[in-house]
């Protein structure tokens, strides 16, 4: 349940990123209430045991696996540490579906890497999916802003933003680490996950493919300015453009977190419910797929 706000700076374009976006120009605003200040995901910032997975007959399907995935194992103590079975509910009966195993070589999240930009008022934006070596020092600075660590509980040395990341990277593609680039500059950061495959879906009536959004904006220059909003509404509508199956994205901010609240609000989220979760309140937030979308 990480949330959502990082340092003073910004800093350059990460080596390999600023020929990404499309224009060089200042990044500009659009209003929207407040920005993100806080957390804006992370169901809970504590470990928890592995589940039985059960999974539709639907979700067994063979492809390419992404390796951008969440833990297996122990790590930073972060959201989605071994989280690997959690229960699916079918949406017809609510009662848990039959039990199989998450397919090793499935690309869970239909290929992050290759959504390709959204454009907005401030400019091009990218999900840029995490390499360690590349962006972990400023994620981990990142994660040491004061308004930052109270949400996401990843302060500390670089070791701890690291586990974190690393237990996604080395799971099975049903969380993806991204950095955030808006016009060249790596702005912000992001986990893209499946909801229904999430210990979060002990907690809602989940259904299957959906998908969560954590978000962190990375600088304090960049927080406050109506951003938040405006770029959850554009990584919302890429999900559901280059996820067909998706019927809806989720968010679970903490409930204390109103600055992140308001801009899931902002971007076309509706609040669902208030749930308790391991380490937080959190507002269960829910953007559904109009339904002459539905696939």
């Amino acid at each position: 349940m990480p949330p959502a706000d990082p340092i003073t700076e910004t800093g350059g374009a990460v080596p390999g990123m600023a020929g990404l976006a499309r224009g060089a120009g200042p990044r500009s605003d659009s209003p929207d209430p407040g920005g993100v200040s806080g957390e804006c995901g992370r169901a809970d910032g504590h470990s928890e045991d592995a589940m039985d997975l059960r999974l539709p007959d639907d979700l067994v399907t063979p492809a390419a696996v992404d390796a951008l995935g969440p833990p297996d194992g122990p790590g930073s103590g972060g959201r989605h540490q071994e989280m690997d079975r959690p229960p699916v509910s079918s949406p017809e009966t609510g009662a848990p579906s039959r039990p199989v195993s998450v397919p090793r070589h499935g690309d869970l999240l239909d290929r992050v890497a290759e959504w390709g930009p959204a454009d907005t008022p401030a400019g091009a934006f990218h999900l840029v999916p995490v390499r360690l070596e590349r962006d972990l020092p400023l994620i981990s600075r990142w994660m040491n802003d004061p308004a930052a660590a109270a949400f996401w509980e990843l302060a500390g040395p670089q070791e701890v933003t690291r586990d974190h990341l690393r237990a996604q990277l080395a799971g099975d593609g049903r969380s993806v680490p991204c950095i955030g680039v808006l016009d060249g500059v790596p702005m912000s950061y992001w986990e893209i996950y499946r909801a229904d495959l999430d210990p979060l879906a002990r907690h809602y009536p989940a259904l299957p493919h959906d998908t969560g959004i954590h978000l962190l904006v990375g600088g304090i220059a960049d927080r406050g300015r109506g951003l938040g909003g405006m770029l959850l509404r554009a990584v919302t509508d890429l999900v559901l453009a280059q996820r067909p199956s998706c019927t809806r994205v989720i968010a679970e901010p903490d409930i204390r977190n109103t600055p992140s609240v308001a801009a899931f609000l902002t971007a076309g989220f509706r609040f669902s419910a208030e749930v308790d979760l391991p380490g937080k309140r959190a507002a269960l937030m829910v953007r559904d797929r109009p339904h002459r979308q539905v696939v």
